[in-house]
């Protein structure tokens, strides 16, 4: 049954508004036409009371009660008055209808009402499917007398009915006008909302900086003008950091991609040892290990700026995101890492999600080389803020300075760390992409030293 109402539901809002109008208008004249209609046989009902009180009155004054017996007086009007009139004194009937029967329906009423000795009324229906009202009027002299009157109901409901018939058919005519008078308003109303659906669909989402025309417009629709404008600018968003991400991950899974396709090249160009097969086996292992570490890293950028849209350049507080990333750190390792931050407040033109990703890199390295201690250490230099991230390790040997900043390569492979190769490469890049940039300090000794260059907030 639900299914059947849904399919028969209108579609349109248009739609549903007329059908719910048209609904609350049936509702509310169904209930008026039968309140119309039973205020109406009401009055038709007292109507008729009125009448057999009167026609009560004028049988009356035929009735003569003095002397012995209650006798009918003649008048010139007996056949209208004999015709639905009972008289009866006590239960005796003394005169009745000349076209009725002592048995029949009609007097078997009168003959109740006259036992009530008093003013009542009943509504009696005939064998014809008409209703009659009857009326007792009791006279009061040295007998009781009462007098019965009845009156075909037939013009009565005639009256009621035909008032019924013009009720529906104005109610109906009234149901259209609804209808058509709402659908009309309606249409008149979505005008601007089919516009502004129409300006939606033709405007490019990346490129467009157009805005809804919301002047003029009803408060409702000026809010939903300004709702859209901030969806397609959300959208225009989105677009641009999925082409960002898509370009990154192409630019960044070229060189192991690239690794991977030349070993096995030359893994097939002839047969090879089993040493020379576990070595490829081992470069191709490493390369697949630098594209995840490249997708993971790219990606949480990515989920941290989708889930933080409000992280703009300038809005990031250094100090902060420094604490969150010391605080990651074992505290049960044997490295010691030491914050100094020179200015409280400091804000950096990054992300606080990028800001993560570019020190992360360089502060793992860090402890990771580090034979006591690790120092972090963050400043304004003119319009750039500068993080330093220091150690007291082995430093960076002179002959791979060069390619220390290449993607995938490691000044020794066999010093016992884990490591792709990748993350200086990532740090850098990522600088890059906010106007920044990560820089190896030569000239610092003993130990390595890595400078963070962002634009100031």
């Amino acid at each position: 049954m639900k299914s059947v109402l849904r399919r028969l539901a209108p579609r349109t809002l248009r739609g549903r508004l007329s059908l719910a109008a048209v609904a609350t208008a049936a509702l509310l004249m169904t209930v008026l036409t039968v309140v119309f209609h039973v205020m109406v046989d009401r009055h038709l009902r007292h109507q008729a009371d009125d009448e057999l009180r009167r026609r009560a009155a004028v049988a009356a004054a035929t009735v003569d009660t003095r002397g012995p017996r209650v006798r009918i007086l003649e008048t010139p009007n007996d056949q209208l008055l004999d015709a639905n009139t009972w008289i009866y004194t006590g239960a005796d009937l003394i005169e009745k209808p000349p076209s009725t029967t002592t048995h029949s329906p009609l007097t078997r009423a009168a003959e109740r009402l006259a036992a009530q000795q008093r003013h009542a009324c009943t509504t009696v229906g005939t064998a014809r499917r008409h209703s009659v009202r009857l009326c007792s009027q009791p006279l009061h002299g040295d007998r009781t007398v009462t007098v019965v009157t009845a009156l075909d109901l037939a013009p009565y409901r005639g009256s009621a009915d035909t008032l019924l018939l013009g009720s529906l058919v104005l109610d109906a005519a009234m149901l259209v006008c609804t209808y058509a008078l709402t659908r009309l308003a309606v249409s008149r109303a979505l005008r601007p909302v089919r516009t502004m659906t129409d300006q939606a669909t033709q405007r490019g989402a990346v490129a467009c900086t157009e805005r809804f025309d919301t002047e003029g417009l009803p408060a409702e629709l000026a809010r939903l003008g300004i709702s859209l404008d901030a969806l397609l600018d959300r959208v225009r968003t989105v677009l641009r950091h999925e082409q960002q991400l898509t370009g990154e991950l192409s630019h960044e899974l070229r060189t192991p991609l690239t690794r991977i396709i030349i070993e096995l090249d030359w893994w097939r160009a002839r047969p090879r040892t089993d040493e020379e097969t576990r070595a490829t086996h081992e470069v191709i292992s490493e390369a697949a290990q630098s594209m995840r570490t490249i997708c993971d890293t790219l990606l949480h950028q990515a989920r941290e700026g989708a889930q933080d849209p409000s992280a703009a350049p300038g809005t990031t507080d250094v100090a902060t995101v420094l604490e969150r990333l010391l605080q990651r750190l074992d505290p049960s390792g044997p490295v010691l890492t030491v914050l100094e931050a020179e200015e409280p407040g400091l804000e950096a033109g990054a992300g606080s999600a990028l800001l993560e990703r570019i020190v992360s890199p360089l502060l793992s390295n860090a402890v990771r080389y580090a034979r006591s201690s690790v120092t972090v250490s963050a400043r304004r230099d003119a319009d750039a803020v500068r993080i330093h991230v220091t150690d007291d390790g082995p430093g960076v040997p002179q002959a791979f300075l060069d390619e220390l900043f290449h993607p995938g390569r490691r000044a020794d492979s066999g010093d016992g760390h884990d490591g792709a190769g990748l993350g200086l490469a990532l740090a850098r890049r990522l600088a890059r992409s906010v106007g920044g940039e990560v820089s190896y300090d030569a000239g610092h000794a003993p130990g390595a030293r890595f400078t963070v260059s962002l634009p100031a907030g």
